[in-house]
């Protein structure tokens, strides 16, 4: 059978600046159902790593969960107030919380940015920012690349 070879990842004009895996599915969680969110993941075997207000621009509570030894995490965000990002998602669907991001870990986030606004993405830090848990970050509007949109929210993180 002749098969034929699987895409690359210079489908961007260049080889990915170092994506290395996904480091999180952020989930939107609406004030009040953090601790019951978080106890519906424990009942499923998920442990807590992490636990943060992420004051700023984000204004969110946010719990962290691993399962097993896995680097990709579950990021459940709760927003602080009605300036919350994450609220404004939540109020955009209806009350209901749900898929708010995916975040993928790069070896340097610096590269990754330049990356990216290079090949015309739609940027929407001015540049690279502190995250949580000490991290990096930036992120990826859901709207961009032009020609054929993610349709999701990207944060790009290094740790």
């Amino acid at each position: 059978m002749n098969q034929s070879p699987e895409p690359g990842f210079d489908a961007l004009g260049g080889p990915l600046p170092g994506f290395l895996f996904v480091d999180h599915v952020a989930i939107a969680v609406p004030r009040g159902n953090l601790d019951r969110q978080v106890a519906a993941y424990q009942s499923l075997g998920f442990e807590v790593v992490h636990c943060e207000d992420v004051a700023g621009k984000d204004r969110v509570r946010e719990v962290l969960l691993r399962i097993g030894d896995s680097p990709s995490l579950i990021q459940l965000i709760e927003p602080l107030d009605d300036q919350s990002t994450v609220q404004r998602a939540i109020d955009r669907n209806g009350g209901k919380g749900g898929l708010h991001h995916l975040g993928f870990r790069v070896t340097d986030v610096h590269a990754a940015f330049r990356h990216l606004r290079e090949r015309g993405f739609r940027l929407l830090d001015e540049s690279p920012r502190p995250g949580s848990r000490g991290t990096t970050v930036f992120f990826v509007h859901p709207k961009s690349p032009a020609d054929s949109p993610l349709d999701v929210l990207i944060e790009v993180v290094q740790e």
